[in-house]
C-alpha cells in the first residue's frame, strides 16, 4: 500500500460509513469489501443474495465477516423498499421504483437516496457512462453544478507548491468540452473536493492559452465567463484566470504576466484545464514525463458521494478510491448537520 492510499485510509478510519459494492458477485469486489471491514474505513453493504455471495466468498477464502447485505432479487424487498421511496420522494412511482430496483446498480443508489447506505462503490463491471447515467438519473447534481466531472490527485516528483508535491487536476476524464456553465461547475466541484477530501484551502487556476487577456480567441471567452459563475455562485472559492500553466503555480511567472492582485496567481493547488483534450493530454504527460502519480479520478458533482472503479483496478487501488469516498461521505453528512 503506497503513502497516499495509506494516509487515505488513516483518515477514513476516523468516520466509517456504510457503502454499498452492487457488484458483489464480483471476486476482487469481495476482497476488497473484506479489506475495507479489515481496515476499519466502512461496513460493506453487498448487493445480492447473501448464500450466494457467501458461497462465492468461500470459494476464494475471503472472510464475509462484517458484511450487511440487501438482496434485491426478492421481490418483497423491491416492493418495501419502492414504498418507502415514495413516501419521501415523487421523481418516481412505487412502480417504476420497484422495477428499476432489478439492477443492483439502481437498487443501491435508491437505498443513497434513502439514507440507508452513504456512499456507492461500482464500475468493475458496469462501464463509467452506466455509472453515471444512473447516478444522474437517481441521486442528480449538487446544487450550482451542471453536469458531472472528475478530479485527479497528483503527486509529481520536484514540483513544490503549496501543497508540496500535490496538485489536484480537473477534468481529466468525463466532460469533453465543457461551456461555461460546466466548467465552473467542474471548478466548485473541484474546491470541494481538495478542501473535504484533502483538508486543503483550494486555490483554484482555470487554465488556458492565454494569461489575463493576453491573446484573444472566442474560446478564451468561455474560461472567463467560468470565472465570474464561480464567483458569483460561490463567492467563498478562491478562483482567478484566465491563466497559462506557468502564470497559475510559479510565483515568479506570475508576478510578471498578472495584472491584478490575484490569491491563486502563482499558487494555485487545483488547475481547471478548458476542455478534455488539455485535461486528458496533461495528465499522461505528466505521468509519462514527470514520473507523477495519478490518484483517482474522484467522480465529483454528485448530489451524494458515488465512485467509479477502474474495470483493471487492482485492490489496493480500489480500497484507495472507497477510502476516499468514505471522506467525502463524512465530510457531507458533517456539513448537512451544520445547515
Amino acid at each position: 500500500m503506497n503513502e497516499f492510499i495509506k494516509n487515505m485510509t488513516e483518515k477514513a478510519k476516523k468516520n466509517p460509513k456504510r457503502v454499498a459494492f452492487p457488484e458483489a458477485m464480483n471476486v476482487d469486489i469481495l476482497r476488497t469489501a473484506e479489506q475495507v471491514t479489515a481496515a476499519g474505513i466502512g461496513f460493506p453493504v453487498l448487493m445480492g443474495k447473501p448464500e450466494a455471495i457467501e458461497s462465492l466468498a468461500g470459494e476464494h477464502q475471503i472472510s464475509t465477516a462484517g458484511f450487511d447485505y440487501f438482496d434485491y432479487t426478492e421481490e418483497e424487498n423491491r416492493l418495501k423498499l419502492a414504498e418507502e421511496y415514495t413516501a419521501g420522494h415523487e421523481d418516481f412511482s412505487a412502480k417504476a421504483v420497484a422495477r428499476k430496483s432489478k439492477d443492483p446498480v439502481r437498487c443501491a443508489l435508491f437505498l443513497l437516496k434513502l439514507h440507508k447506505v452513504d456512499c456507492v462503490a461500482a464500475g468493475k463491471e458496469y462501464s463509467t457512462g452506466d455509472v453515471i447515467f444512473e447516478t444522474m438519473g437517481i441521486v442528480g447534481l449538487q446544487e450550482g453544478v451542471e453536469s458531472v466531472s472528475s478530479l485527479g490527485i497528483a503527486d509529481i516528483p520536484g514540483f513544490d507548491g503549496p501543497q508540496g508535491q500535490m496538485l489536484g487536476l480537473a477534468d481529466c476524464a468525463i466532460t469533453a468540452q465543457p461551456d461555461a456553465k460546466d466548467l465552473a461547475g467542474i471548478a466548485i466541484s473541484s474546491a470541494d473536493t481538495v478542501k473535504n477530501l484533502l483538508g486543503w484551502e483550494p486555490r483554484v487556476a482555470m487554465l488556458s492559452f492565454s494569461t489575463c487577456g493576453s491573446a484573444e480567441h472566442e474560446s478564451l471567452d468561455v474560461v472567463r465567463e467560468a470565472v465570474k459563475l464561480v464567483r458569483e455562485y460561490r463567492p467563498d472559492v478562491k478562483v482567478d484566470g484566465e491563466f497559462q500553466l506557468d502564470s497559475a503555480i510559479i510565483p515568479a511567472v506570475a508576478a510578471k504576466k498578472v495584472k491584478w492582485e490575484s490569491e491563486v496567481a502563482g499558487k494555485a493547488n487545483v488547475l481547471i484545464f478548458p476542455n478534455l483534450h488539455a485535461g486528458n493530454i496533461g495528465v499522461k504527460l505528466i505521468q509519462i514525463f514527470g514520473h507523477a502519480n495519478a490518484y483517482g479520478p474522484v467522480l465529483q458533482g454528485f448530489a451524494q458521494p458515488v465512485c467509479d472503479f477502474s474495470r483493471s483496478a487492482p485492490v489496493d487501488e480500489m480500497l484507495g478510491n472507497v477510502a476516499m469516498l468514505v471522506i467525502r461521505a463524512a465530510a457531507q453528512e458533517e456539513q448537512h448537520g451544520r445547515l
